[in-house]
């Protein structure tokens, strides 16, 4: 029997769409944006621009073979749904548990992020009394119902896109009319002025997209959200068209304005370009409002993670992949218990890495090592998405005559982004700085494979 028929209870459609696109937004964009990481520009230079542009055409394949599928059959689980039905019961599985792992790891990521924020403003806040209050803060969010943190998240992306948006008029200002800079156009030399476009060739430009796709990761929480959409159809339609655009727009416009305005092998010294940026038009406050921005940006990632997750969790407790505990749902309509297991995870990750400052001065490259390890993970939606959507048309071509929402260029265009996937997994354990936690990423996945196998050897072998 298929885990698609085993009677997952469904949860309520309470969502609008505007927050299940903002809940998108909100999962994509993350704190690497605001705080100026030069990860990527260290390895590629100026041409990042065209890093974010062309892992963002992989994104378009992904959303609207999700989007195609997620019109026909809205639900929670969504993907990982599609890849048990059309690919095989492992292939969900993998996406389910990589789901989990993933957000765990980037919820504990996030909450410490929170605490050294909130020392920016009271430099002798208890880390671990600030780090309990937001894990309790946002298990009380996601507790309450879909639609309270559906409205929480709307109001956490909001303000990151505000300030992506309001960076980039002012930082166009400064480039073509010299806006904050005495009047000086600040021009466009410095995307080829300091060493070239290309500065890490072509090695470093692939290398680049590992830690692309991994800031884009998140995206495909508009699949789990459609499952409590009011009118999933059309919010599905309207929201794969709208958070494609916007992000594109968000990660592109802002990293042009970044390397356009400062010299991309002194950003190092800048700190964050997004500080700088408002800083250098006059807005004192600069830095106090980055703080705050990236602050909300940290939550918002955090409580995205734990909605995403726990609904993965809830789910594989229905398909017998989890204990039965993580099955429930309360009163409000929400998987309470598998939200207490992600939180609880998350605490969990909190505390060993508070040990572990005590007594290791490696402990920040440690939790960095740990962080990453969640790309490959992260990628697995992704791959399962493009071939459900493959099995998908062929299992079902009735379904496509009168399909208003079409991937283009079928099939092609989903062996184009399957083939660019491998090739940017397959340069991270080139890059000597992501191989370790690419590694670690494919053992997670390697472990929870023989986890399924041996889970259920007996089913396989009367099959």
């Amino acid at each position: 029997m298929s885990k698609e028929k085993r009677g997952v209870p469904a949860l309520n459609r309470t969502m609008t769409a505007g927050q299940m696109e903002m809940i998108s937004l909100g999962g994509a964009i993350g704190v690497g944006l605001f705080m100026g990481s030069t990860s990527t520009i260290k390895w590629t230079g100026p041409s990042v621009i065209l890093s974010y542009a062309f892992v963002g055409v992989i994104l378009y394949v992904v959303m609207r073979a999700l989007g195609e599928m997620l019109y026909v059959n809205p639900g929670t689980g969504s993907f990982a749904d599609y890849a048990t039905e059309h690919v095989h019961p492992l292939a969900g599985y993998l996406a389910e548990w990589a789901n989990v792992f993933e957000y765990i790891v980037v919820g504990m990521s996030e909450v410490v992020a929170v605490t050294e924020y909130i020392r920016y403003w009271w430099p002798n806040a208890n880390t671990a009394f600030v780090g309990l209050i937001v894990i309790f803060f946002l298990l009380l969010a996601n507790l309450a119902s879909a639609k309270a943190y559906g409205a929480l998240e709307f109001w956490f992306a909001m303000i990151k896109v505000v300030t992506i948006i309001l960076m980039i008029i002012l930082g166009l200002l400064i480039i073509f009319f010299g806006f904050g800079n005495g009047g000086h156009p600040v021009g466009l030399s410095n995307l080829w002025a300091h060493g070239g476009f290309f500065t890490g060739g072509f090695k470093g430009f692939i290398f680049s997209m590992a830690i692309v796709v991994g800031s884009y990761e998140g995206i495909e929480l508009l699949g789990i959200s459609a499952g409590e959409v009011a009118n999933p159809q059309e919010a599905v339609v309207k929201s794969v068209k709208s958070v494609l655009f916007r992000i594109l727009i968000f990660y592109v416009g802002a990293i042009f304005v970044i390397v356009t305005i400062y010299p991309w092998n002194q950003l190092s010294e800048v700190g964050s370009p997004f500080v700088s940026t408002f800083a250098q038009v006059g807005i004192t406050a600069a830095a106090s409002i980055i703080n705050f921005v990236v602050l909300t940006a940290a939550l918002s990632g955090a409580n995205s993670g734990i909605y995403s997750s726990s609904r993965m969790l809830f789910k594989l407790a229905h398909d017998g992949d989890a204990p039965k505990f993580f099955g429930h749902i309360s009163k409000h309509i929400v998987p309470d218990r598998a939200i207490l297991g992600i939180t609880g995870g998350i605490l969990i990750g909190f505390i060993l890495d508070l040990f572990a400052s005590k007594f290791s001065n490696s402990a920040s490259e440690l939790f960095v090592l740990v962080f990453s390890s969640s790309v490959l993970p992260g990628m697995v939606p992704w791959f399962v998405i493009l071939l459900a959507e493959l099995r998908f048309r062929k299992q079902s071509p009735e379904l496509m005559e009168n399909h208003p929402f079409k991937l283009p260029l079928y099939p092609f265009s989903n062996y184009f982004a399957m083939a660019m996937l491998v090739i940017i997994v397959v340069f991270m354990f080139i890059n000597p700085d992501t191989r370790i936690s690419v590694s670690v990423g494919a053992l997670v996945l390697i472990v929870a494979t023989i986890a399924y196998l041996i889970r259920h050897k007996s089913e396989m072998k009367q099959n």
